[in-house]
Protein backbone atom coordinates (compact mmCIF):
# COMPACT_ATOMS: atom_id res chain seq x y z
CA UNK A 1 0.00 0.00 0.00
CA UNK A 2 0.99 3.59 -0.29
CA UNK A 3 0.44 6.99 1.25
CA UNK A 4 -1.05 9.57 -1.22
CA UNK A 5 0.38 13.44 -0.21
CA UNK A 6 -2.50 16.17 -1.63
CA UNK A 7 -1.41 19.86 -2.11
CA UNK A 8 -2.62 22.65 -3.03
CA UNK A 9 0.25 25.27 -3.93
CA UNK A 10 0.20 29.62 -4.71
CA UNK A 11 3.95 29.81 -4.99
CA UNK A 12 5.26 26.80 -4.83
CA UNK A 13 6.55 26.21 -1.10
CA UNK A 14 3.54 23.94 0.10
CA UNK A 15 4.49 21.80 -2.91
CA UNK A 16 8.18 21.51 -1.68
CA UNK A 17 7.21 20.41 1.75
CA UNK A 18 4.77 17.65 0.49
CA UNK A 19 7.63 16.93 -1.62
CA UNK A 20 10.19 16.74 1.28
CA UNK A 21 7.66 14.78 2.93
CA UNK A 22 7.59 12.14 0.09
CA UNK A 23 10.95 11.75 0.26
CA UNK A 24 11.05 11.46 4.32
CA UNK A 25 8.20 8.52 3.94
CA UNK A 26 10.27 6.97 1.51
CA UNK A 27 11.56 4.99 3.95
CA UNK A 28 8.40 3.35 5.08
CA UNK A 29 6.56 2.84 1.91
CA UNK A 30 5.32 4.17 -1.38
CA UNK A 31 4.00 7.34 -1.56
CA UNK A 32 2.30 9.47 -4.36
CA UNK A 33 2.52 13.42 -4.46
CA UNK A 34 -0.54 14.76 -6.48
CA UNK A 35 -1.89 18.64 -6.46
CA UNK A 36 -5.26 19.12 -5.15
CA UNK A 37 -6.22 20.91 -8.29
CA UNK A 38 -5.50 17.98 -10.44
CA UNK A 39 -7.04 15.15 -7.52
CA UNK A 40 -10.38 14.23 -9.44
CA UNK A 41 -10.11 10.36 -10.28
CA UNK A 42 -8.57 8.95 -7.22
CA UNK A 43 -8.34 5.05 -6.80
CA UNK A 44 -8.30 5.30 -3.01
CA UNK A 45 -8.33 1.54 -3.21
CA UNK A 46 -4.12 1.90 -3.37
CA UNK A 47 -3.96 4.29 -0.61
CA UNK A 48 -3.20 3.28 3.63
CA UNK A 49 -3.45 6.74 4.49
CA UNK A 50 -3.95 10.38 3.01
CA UNK A 51 -1.79 13.74 4.00
CA UNK A 52 -3.51 17.07 2.78
CA UNK A 53 -1.43 20.39 2.71
CA UNK A 54 -2.74 23.27 1.80
CA UNK A 55 -0.99 26.91 2.03
CA UNK A 56 -2.64 30.34 2.75
CA UNK A 57 -3.22 33.28 1.08
CA UNK A 58 -4.84 36.23 2.02
CA UNK A 59 -6.13 34.97 5.35
CA UNK A 60 -7.61 31.68 2.86
CA UNK A 61 -7.30 28.22 1.65
CA UNK A 62 -7.84 27.29 -1.88
CA UNK A 63 -11.56 27.00 -2.01
CA UNK A 64 -10.70 23.25 -3.45
CA UNK A 65 -8.80 22.00 -0.73
CA UNK A 66 -12.42 22.32 1.41
CA UNK A 67 -14.28 21.03 -1.31
CA UNK A 68 -12.09 17.77 -1.85
CA UNK A 69 -12.56 17.35 2.38
CA UNK A 70 -15.82 17.39 2.09
CA UNK A 71 -16.21 15.81 -1.74
CA UNK A 72 -14.05 12.60 -0.38
CA UNK A 73 -14.88 12.53 3.64
CA UNK A 74 -15.71 8.80 3.68
CA UNK A 75 -12.46 8.00 2.35
CA UNK A 76 -10.04 10.82 4.61
CA UNK A 77 -12.01 8.68 7.25
CA UNK A 78 -11.19 5.43 6.07
CA UNK A 79 -8.38 5.55 6.50
CA UNK A 80 -5.16 7.59 8.76
CA UNK A 81 -4.97 11.18 7.73
CA UNK A 82 -2.87 13.87 8.29
CA UNK A 83 -3.12 17.61 7.41
CA UNK A 84 -0.83 20.46 7.58
CA UNK A 85 -1.11 24.18 6.42
CA UNK A 86 1.39 26.77 4.96
CA UNK A 87 1.59 30.06 5.67
CA UNK A 88 3.37 33.56 6.84
CA UNK A 89 2.17 34.37 10.28
CA UNK A 90 3.88 30.63 11.35
CA UNK A 91 7.26 32.73 10.69
CA UNK A 92 6.83 33.19 14.42
CA UNK A 93 7.15 30.78 16.40
CA UNK A 94 3.53 31.00 19.06
CA UNK A 95 1.75 30.94 15.20
CA UNK A 96 3.27 27.36 14.38
CA UNK A 97 0.62 24.71 16.06
CA UNK A 98 -2.72 24.02 15.15
CA UNK A 99 -3.87 25.35 18.59
CA UNK A 100 -2.40 28.98 17.92
CA UNK A 101 -2.42 29.64 14.08
CA UNK A 102 -5.76 31.16 13.53
CA UNK A 103 -6.16 29.91 9.95
CA UNK A 104 -5.90 25.92 10.70
CA UNK A 105 -7.66 26.50 13.90
CA UNK A 106 -10.59 28.06 11.90
CA UNK A 107 -9.96 24.87 8.96
CA UNK A 108 -10.07 21.80 11.52
CA UNK A 109 -13.01 23.40 13.76
CA UNK A 110 -15.11 24.29 10.37
CA UNK A 111 -14.50 20.73 8.65
CA UNK A 112 -16.07 17.82 8.65
CA UNK A 113 -13.15 15.94 8.89
CA UNK A 114 -10.79 15.40 11.79
CA UNK A 115 -7.07 14.57 10.61
CA UNK A 116 -4.95 11.81 13.01
CA UNK A 117 -2.10 14.51 13.28
CA UNK A 118 -1.51 18.02 12.27
CA UNK A 119 0.94 20.38 11.76
CA UNK A 120 1.52 24.25 11.00
CA UNK A 121 4.73 25.26 8.57
CA UNK A 122 6.11 28.93 8.04
CA UNK A 123 6.23 29.57 4.15
CA UNK A 124 8.72 31.43 2.31
CA UNK A 125 8.62 35.28 0.86
CA UNK A 126 9.41 35.46 -2.90
CA UNK A 127 8.77 39.17 -3.31
CA UNK A 128 10.60 38.92 -6.58
CA UNK A 129 8.04 36.11 -7.77
CA UNK A 130 5.36 37.99 -7.18
CA UNK A 131 3.45 40.61 -9.80
CA UNK A 132 2.34 44.09 -8.62
CA UNK A 133 -0.71 43.70 -6.58
CA UNK A 134 0.85 40.90 -4.36
CA UNK A 135 3.92 42.40 -3.93
CA UNK A 136 2.17 45.54 -2.73
CA UNK A 137 -0.47 43.61 -0.76
CA UNK A 138 2.02 41.21 0.74
CA UNK A 139 4.35 44.32 1.67
CA UNK A 140 1.18 45.78 3.43
CA UNK A 141 0.55 42.84 5.65
CA UNK A 142 4.31 42.16 6.36
CA UNK A 143 4.17 46.00 7.59
CA UNK A 144 2.25 45.77 9.44
CA UNK A 145 3.12 42.71 11.20
CA UNK A 146 6.53 43.11 11.42
CA UNK A 147 8.13 41.58 9.01
CA UNK A 148 10.43 41.28 5.85
CA UNK A 149 9.28 44.24 3.34
CA UNK A 150 12.18 44.64 1.22
CA UNK A 151 10.63 43.57 -2.16
CA UNK A 152 14.57 42.24 -3.54
CA UNK A 153 14.44 40.09 -1.63
CA UNK A 154 13.28 35.80 -0.95
CA UNK A 155 13.37 34.57 2.58
CA UNK A 156 12.62 30.75 3.61
CA UNK A 157 10.98 30.54 6.67
CA UNK A 158 10.12 27.27 6.86
CA UNK A 159 11.89 25.18 9.68
CA UNK A 160 12.78 22.03 7.98
CA UNK A 161 13.40 20.08 11.15
CA UNK A 162 9.74 20.56 12.38
CA UNK A 163 8.73 19.24 8.75
CA UNK A 164 11.10 16.75 9.14
CA UNK A 165 9.22 15.37 12.83
CA UNK A 166 6.10 15.88 11.43
CA UNK A 167 6.91 13.62 8.28
CA UNK A 168 7.98 10.73 11.01
CA UNK A 169 4.56 11.40 13.13
CA UNK A 170 2.71 10.58 9.78
CA UNK A 171 4.80 7.60 8.92
CA UNK A 172 4.39 5.93 12.60
CA UNK A 173 0.18 6.44 12.12
CA UNK A 174 -0.90 2.79 12.15
CA UNK A 175 -1.60 2.26 8.52
CA UNK A 176 -4.99 -0.19 7.98
CA UNK A 177 -8.29 1.41 6.26
CA UNK A 178 -10.61 1.54 8.89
Amino acid sequence: MKALILYSSRDGQTREIAAYIANQLKAHQECDTINILQADNIEWARYDRVLIGASIRYGHFHPKVDKFVKQHLNELTKRPSGFFSVNLTARKPEKRTPQTNAYTRKFLLNSPWQPDCCAVFAGALRYPRYGFFDRFMIQLIMRMTGGETDASKEVEYTDWEQVTRFAHEFAALSGNVK
